[in-house]
């Protein structure tokens, strides 16, 4: 169980929350939800006891597991022992055991014999005798090869190290946990599993994730940041939408009814003030000052409006493929990949991190019409051809969009560049339309956070109007707000989409088609995603 007791934390004149008590009890898996910039992870890290509050007190059991964001803090060491080491008295035992063993026999005192009888306890106890193969079935079903489990941390990948720390966060069962984001780097297999995997879990969860599926799937209880304070609200992330739209209702009908009545008293108090009815005034005065003892809490949640328009639409079947092969060195990522696509359709890429969907796209895009941009231009293919088709105009997301925009300007500075024929006023809707109000609009692109930088893409996309979009993990970095309003504009955009995500409800509610990588190959499945689920089980059994 976790407890917090009157718990206030700000930053500057920014109130994240005031003055919250609320306990996580085992046995319950709650969500922490709000948008960026709510305070979501501040209050895991004051949870976890990184970060200490403003003022209250927080209690929390001895042991927990906390998915570390410090992806280099065990480069030094094995992978595996990396895992191993989230169940700290097991590690430190193995390790003092390990010492003493490596003592001469002639050198063990008696003392030391005493000491290896309790570490072979606490081993025991602990599931030391098994924790290499327990580590492995949590790196295995976390995408981790086992090929990897004997090699350092520094020898990987971001992406791999942050589901080793994954790993390491689950080890052992732990009475508590506290994961921030820990669908991040997964690829949809990855994620299925952990759904899975914490659904089983006994102790108490707490979780970050911008993944509306796996809330759904996973959380019984959520903890929302709104309104200056955490409300509870039982059931997934669906369910507390639903409820918190009838709670808002009334918090923002009692601030309403609160500010009528002070203006109403405001008006009494100035046609009064200097008559007969003085006592009456003072009374009016007095009420004024006990309605306004603290400033009325506004709600923190800001909703995006994503909607892709088309200049022009583009023939009936705007992409054919035929024979396509790209590798590197010896690595054959795909050959002789061969599909054509329809106008309107929506195709997601799924399959494992690393199986080549990226790759793909970039083979694609880099012959496309449309807003290419130069760089994505060079990238070389093995064999093959890419047909574009008539009048089509491709807008593309890429994964990696840190170059993308460039440092030294503004966002509607960057944003004029693609359209110098927009007006101010055009560029600061669109800008607004995705939450860059006011001064926003000014703000040096070297100072955008990645949620920005992505929804000024998205702001792009929208001024270009294309017909076909290539959306390469759009949704990394969005909060739930703005994930929610992408999957609603990609269901009504009447142009053709390739869609590389991990966002279950996206590739669910949003795809056509599916295009699956495994191994070097790619199966194209001609239905939705619900439809190749169905399809893919039947062949397993």
């Amino acid at each position: 169980m976790l407890s917090l007791q009157n718990i206030s934390m700000r930053f500057g004149a920014k109130i994240l929350f005031e003055d919250v008590t609320c306990t996580f009890l085992a046995g319950r898996r709650y969500a922490i939800t709000g948008p960026n910039g709510a305070g979501k992870s501040t209050l895991m890290k004051m949870l976890a006891g990184e970060l200490e509050p403003a003022q209250g007190t927080i209690s929390r059991p001895k042991e927990f597991g906390v998915l570390r964001q410090d992806q280099f803090a065990f480069d030094a060491f094995r992978v595996i022992d990396t895992v191993v080491m989230g169940n700290g008295p097991l590690w430190n035992a193995l390790e003092e055991r390990e010492v003493l063993y490596a003592k001469p026999h002639e050198e063990l005192t008696d003392e030391d014999g005493m000491r290896l009888g309790e570490l072979e306890g606490i081993v025991g106890e602990r599931g030391g005798y098994t924790a290499e193969a327990d580590a492995a079935i949590l790196l295995d079903g976390l995408g981790v090869e086992s090929g990897l489990h004997e090699r350092r941390m520094g020898e990987l990948q971001g992406g791999q190290k942050v589901r080793v720390l994954l790993a390491q966060a689950l080890f052992g069962s732990p009475p508590a946990l506290l994961l921030d984001e820990p669908t991040n780097h997964l690829d949809l297999e990855s994620v299925h599993w952990l759904q899975n995997y914490l659904c089983d879990y006994e102790g108490v969860l707490i979780v970050i994730s911008h993944d509306r599926h796996f809330l759904n799937s996973v959380c019984t209880h959520v903890a929302d940041i709104d309104y200056e304070t955490v409300i509870m609200y039982t059931g997934g992330y669906d369910d507390m939408v639903l409820a918190k739209t009838q709670v808002r209702s009334t918090i923002e009908a009692g601030n309403a009814q609160r500010e009528k009545k002070i203006d109403q008293l405001k008006e009494f108090i100035a046609r009064f003030s200097g008559g007969t009815r003085s006592s009456q005034v003072m009374s009016r005065k007095k009420e004024v000052e006990r309605l306004q003892t603290s400033d009325l809490a506004k709600s923190n949640i800001q909703r995006p409006y994503i909607r892709f328009d088309m200049k022009r639409t583009s023939g009936r079947h705007p992409l054919e493929v035929k024979g396509l092969a790209k590798s590197y060195g010896d690595l054959q990522v795909f050959e002789g990949f061969t599909a054509s696509l329809a106008r309107g359709e929506k195709v997601a890429l799924m399959g494992r991190n690393g199986a080549g969907k990226t790759t793909l796209l970039r083979s694609l895009v880099r012959s496309a019409t449309g807003f290419i941009e130069d760089a994505d231009r060079h990238f070389d293919v093995d064999a093959g051809l890419v047909v574009w088709g008539h009048e089509v105009a491709v807008g593309y997301f890429p994964q990696d969009h840190t170059d993308s925009i460039p440092k030294g300007t503004t966002a509607i500075e960057w944003l004029h560049d693609f359209d110098p024929q927009a007006s101010q006023e055009e560029l600061r809707g669109l800008l607004g339309q995705m939450l860059f109000s006011g001064q926003d609009a000014l703000k040096p692109t070297s100072a955008l956070s990645g949620g920005e930088a992505a929804r000024l893409l998205f702001c792009r996309l929208m001024l270009q109007k294309p017909n076909f979009l290539v959306l390469d993990e759009p949704t990394n970095h969005l909060d739930l707000e703005s994930i929610n309003a992408l999957n609603i504009a990609l269901q009504k955009y009447a142009g053709t989409v390739l869609l590389v995500t991990h966002d279950h409800d996206l590739v669910e509610e949003v795809a056509t088609r599916i295009w699956h990588f495994d191994g070097g190959r790619i199966e194209d499945f001609k239905g939705t995603y619900e439809e190749y689920a169905a399809d893919t089980q039947e062949k397993a059994s």
